[in-house]
Formats: C-alpha cells, structure tokens, sequence
C-alpha cells in the first residue's frame, strides 16, 4: 500500500464496532488469533465499508443496495494518495467518471483530502443512492452530481463550458461482456475457495462489470475525448486491471499527441494494479 495509507494496518475491530454496532455479527477470531470478517462474505464487506467511514470520516450514514459493487476502501484510497503525488496541491478540483451507488472516490477525496468533487454516472438508480448518501451527510454537501444521459459517452456531456479540473479519476468496467464476467467470477470463487452463498461479492450491475470491449476499449475512447478538454482539465487517469492491456491503452493515449504519459503501480497486499495518467499541459 501507499505509505500514507492509514488502512496499511490490521483493523482495529473494536474500535469500529463502537462506531457501528451492526458490524459485531459479522467479527469473529481466526486461527491466528486475530479478530476479522469474511472478505467473501458482501453483507460483512458492506458493514465493515460503514463502519470504516463512521469511524475515520465522520459519516452519520453509508449504504448501498445488494446488486451493486461494494468497493474495497484501502485500495480505493490509494489510488487518490498517488493522485496527490502526482498533483502536490493543498486543494484539488476532482472529477469521478462513473461514481456508482457507492460514490467512495468522492467521499475520500472530500474527507481525506478536502478537496473539491464532481461525479458523473449513467445509471439513475445508483445516481438516487449516491445522492441519498450526500443527503444523509452534512460533510459531503458539496459534492456535486452529474447524470450522463449518453452511455456512449464518457467525457462528453459531463465536462461543462468553464468546469476547470485538477484530476479525472475512473474505474471502468474491466469486463467485455456477460460470458468473460462470469467466467472471471467463477474463477475467483475457486481461487477463494467461497460458498455459493458467498460469491455475491464479485456481483455488480452490467454498467459497472463490462463495457463492450472492456477496459481497453473504455480507456481508449476517453483518450480519444480526452482531447476536446485538454485546456480544462490537468491529468487525466484510469485505473487499468489488466497488465496486458496497457500496451495498446498507452498507444491510444500517445496517438492524442499528449505531452505526458504515465503508468503509476499500485499494490495491495498481493493484488498488484495500476493506472494510467496522461495531460496536455
């Protein structure tokens, strides 16, 4: 994890039950004689996710309905402390491309950080809950929220006439359809060694699992509209799941004429990511 990282340390679960009691059912002790949940388990994910915002950001509330990706928030927050590297600014004008139910790059960026935020999303229900969340919490009033009412586009219709942003983040959907997420699906439940009652977890809605094309495809067509908005926006930034798709996403990138590319390394324990960040400036 990234040195600055405050999750880089075992939970202290005790703690994090005094801020959200519902989290006790789903605490045990393992054979080492630490306390812990199971990580395959979505419910014990989704408890431990509120928990950890009660406790270390001030959220009076966090939910999400059982259909949708519950993130998890170390790795999420990672990503924005190397966007801090990479923009050593006091305050930062954020936008999130595809916020989802959760709205955690958001909500990170507000708490941890203090910066400015602005996310988009396609999909109106998880709009309603994203909403519902800032609603429910006066520390991320100021989050703004923009409904992209074309689901071919990614950039375009969301970036206004004089919008200014420091950063783009996004996480797209890294799978090209129904068949390749499953078929992933399964192959984690394996590895795993989970319950069929436990493969919820890697469940998720079509618009945040796949995108025709996957990732590359994704990455590939922001790129190409990264272009109409290069005096607007300082660096722009996805996460890249898939090493092997770097190669051709970099490609795409180069052929915008930016005037920087970077690919920045991540990793959380054994999962090893990355993203990629490109400008015009």
């Amino acid at each position: 994890m990234h040195p600055k990282n405050p999750f880089s340390e075992a939970y202290d679960f005790d703690l994090l039950i005094r801020h959200s009691p519902e989290l006790r059912k789903f605490v045990f002790v393992n054979e080492y004689g630490n306390q812990t949940i199971k990580f395959g388990d979505p419910l014990a994910v989704r408890a431990l996710n509120t928990a950890l915002l009660k406790a270390h950001y001030g959220l009076d509330y966090w939910d999400i309905p059982e259909q949708n990706l519950c993130p998890p928030i170390p790795g999420r927050l990672d990503y924005l402390l190397h966007i801090a590297d990479l923009i050593p600014k006091p305050t930062l004008r954020l936008l999130d491309i595809g916020t989802g139910a959760n709205l955690i790059y958001p909500i990170l960026a507000t708490c941890h950080f203090h910066w400015q935020c602005a996310a988009s999303e396609v999909d109106l229900d998880a709009l309603k809950n994203a909403q519902e969340i800032i609603d429910r919490n006066s520390v991320l009033a100021n989050i703004a929220l923009r409904k992209q009412g074309f689901k071919n586009s990614i950039l375009e219709h969301i970036i206004q006439p004089g919008d200014e942003f420091d950063v783009v983040v996004c996480n797209p959907p890294f799978f090209k359809n129904r068949t390749d997420a499953e078929k992933q699906n399964l192959r984690k439940v394996r590895n795993l060694q989970l319950e069929d009652r436990e493969r919820l977890n890697f469940g998720g809605l079509a618009n945040e699992l796949w995108y025709k094309g996957g990732e590359e495809t994704f990455v590939k067509k922001m790129a190409e509209e990264s272009m109409q908005f290069q005096d607007q926006v300082h660096w722009f930034t996805s996460i890249v799941s898939q090493k092997e798709n770097l190669k051709n996403i970099k490609r795409a990138i180069n052929k915008t004429q930016p005037t920087a590319v970077k690919v920045i390394a991540m990793e959380q324990g054994n999962k090893k990511s990355r993203f990629v960040a490109w400008t015009f400036r």
